[in-house]
């Protein structure tokens, strides 16, 4: 029997649906359309009167959260992050990696594999889509909190190395384009199908410019960890912010950017795009405290995480991140449901299985109030909160 989800609107999110009817079969939806066009089918009924539904949405740089960290790499670990995330509207990942020794980072690359090969049996939990490898191929001068004395020249033959104990799951690499070998690195990147994105890096314009012609397509963190833009020095951030083939991530938490120049990020990539993530770490949905994140101790007070006095990561969620976008910008809920959805959705190449509702897309929603407050997540057509 099908699965018949009602609410007062829907946000595909390309356009909104008035007094929504989604079917649902085998956790994909098979119809999707407005009460005002067509009869309500049987079936089993979920009705959200006064709610809206949305794609549930995709976090494609994450470290941890509910006390776990991605670097642990285990079963137990990755689920309760998985359960944290879908409280928050999260259906979908990339665990993210740090720099560490180059065993430990193999090690934890071989347990994400292990766990992302197996993950379609984790009912009721955001689904990792692969690994994002932040790390080791980046910037001495703009490494934040990453351990210089682990940082790796990037090549081919190293990502190779990362690639194979991931078991090809791999999605996605933060790389400083200015190092040596990082355009060949990039290039082989692009043949295994990750994503090349640049961050952590201390790059001019024309050394940025240097990594989008070898393939890079994506820019991490924007502004944090980059070299600062200068009107006659435009950098990497002139580079990423000018480039419309270049999609790129931001932390819209108030902390990391600031309102005003999130707004001007906006702005610049435009609705298309901007990408939200939340570079969120293990102490997200837990007291302040000492935590976590890639062996680092993360001292995390009033949603400042920091190690050492520099910021480390963030304790943001995406619903947040969505609804700070609303109040700090007056962004409409449709457009800043975009940047977690179907923005992320497309960088990944997948926006023909998730990030968009329709026909034929999984069955992965999200239930919110008109202020993007989260009520339920909905995984595979099934309430997962």
């Amino acid at each position: 029997m099908p699965t018949v989800i009602t609410a007062a609107r829907l946000v595909t999110p390309i356009e909104w649906i008035e007094a929504p009817v989604v079917v649902i079969e085998d956790g994909h939806i098979t119809a999707l359309r407005s009460r005002n066009d067509a009869e309500i089918p049987a079936g089993q009924f979920l009705n959200f009167p006064d709610l809206i539904l949305a794609p549930g949405f995709i976090d494609i740089h994450i470290h941890g959260g509910a006390g776990r960290d991605a670097m642990e790499a285990s079963e137990s670990a990755l689920a309760q992050i998985e359960r944290q995330l879908v409280k928050h509207g999260v259906t979908a990942y990339l665990p993210t990696t740090v720099t560490a020794p180059e065993e430990k980072i193999l090690k934890a690359l071989d347990g994400l594999g292990k766990c992302i090969t197996t993950a379609n049996r984790n009912h009721g939990r955001a689904y990792p889509l692969g690994i994002h490898l932040e790390g080791p191929f980046i910037s001495h001068a703009k490494r934040g909190v990453h351990p210089p004395e682990n940082l790796l020249a990037p090549s081919p033959q190293a990502l190779d190395r990362f690639w194979h104990a991931s078991a090809g799951n791999i999605r996605m690499m933060t790389i400083a384009p200015e190092l040596p070998g990082a355009a060949e690195t990039i290039r082989y990147a692009g043949t295994l199908g990750v994503h090349s994105s640049l961050g952590h890096s201390n790059a001019t314009y024309n050394e940025a410019q240097s990594g989008i012609s070898a393939g890079a397509n994506h820019a991490t963190h924007t502004f944090n960890a980059m070299r600062a833009l200068d009107h006659r020095d435009p950098g990497i951030l002139g580079a990423v912010l000018e480039n419309d083939a270049l999609t790129a991530d931001i932390i819209a938490d108030g902390i990391h950017v600031h309102p005003s120049v999130l707004n001007l990020f906006l702005r610049a990539k435009g609705a298309d795009r901007a990408i939200l993530i939340t570079d969120a770490i293990s102490a997200t949905g837990m007291p302040d405290g000492v935590y976590n994140l890639g062996g680092l101790e993360v001292q995390v007070s009033n949603g400042r995480c920091e190690y050492q006095g520099k910021l480390a990561g963030s304790v943001l969620t995406l619903d947040r991140a969505i609804r700070n976008v609303m109040n700090f910008v007056g962004w409409q809920l449709q457009q800043a449901v975009k940047l977690a959805t179907l923005n992320p959705a497309e960088r990944l190449g997948i926006s023909d299985q998730r990030g968009l509702l329709a026909p034929g897309r999984r069955a992965d929603l999200v239930v919110l109030t008109p202020e993007g407050e989260v009520v339920h997540t909905i995984i595979g057509g099934e309430i997962a909160n």
